[in-house]
């Protein structure tokens, strides 16, 4: 089949996939741009087209695998990974402490506590309390990847071991 031909079925049957993507986004903005991605990999992907083959169960598969893909990839985004041994369920609408001069000295001894560790320890650990992510302390200390986290996790343990006494 050459590749006008294809183009041509392509056009033909294209309409039948926009009520499809509506129906699995729910969205009229994030169908139009599924649906044109799908119609970009079809296109990138002629070759791999079986003349004969249901070009509209082709389209379908093509569009489906796209809006599943892209969801995996949203909700890996959106996964919150509290690591830490405490049984409580965070809420993160709420103020973690009340403003009171009990929290006011018990951040001071979690501050002055960082501030002892030791500095291999301390550099990672305060640049990923600002914030910052793994990889990216990663690039500004020039360590690998999985020294970092091992350094911010032994960071972890001996605040937990100090801060314990209290």
């Amino acid at each position: 089949m050459g590749a006008l031909d294809f183009n041509k079925m392509l056009v033909n049957n294209a309409d039948f996939l926009k009520p499809f993507a509506v129906t699995l986004t729910r969205d009229a903005e994030v169908a139009k741009d599924l649906f044109q991605e799908t119609l970009y990999r079809a296109l990138a992907n002629k070759e791999k087209y079986n003349v004969g083959t249901n070009i509209k169960a082709w389209l379908y598969t093509i569009m489906r695998n796209i809006f599943i893909n892209n969801y995996r990839k949203k909700v890996k985004r959106q996964t919150v990974v509290d690591a830490s041994v405490n049984e409580f369920l965070i809420d993160q609408q709420q103020s973690s402490r009340a403003q009171s001069a009990e929290g006011g000295l018990l951040e001071k001894d979690i501050m002055k506590a960082i501030h002892h560790l030791p500095v291999i320890f301390k550099d990672p650990f305060l640049l990923y309390f600002e914030g910052y992510r793994y990889h990216e302390i990663a690039d500004m200390l020039h360590e690998p990847l999985g020294t970092i986290k091992s350094r911010i996790h032994f960071a972890r343990k001996l605040l937990k071991a100090q801060i314990e006494r209290y």
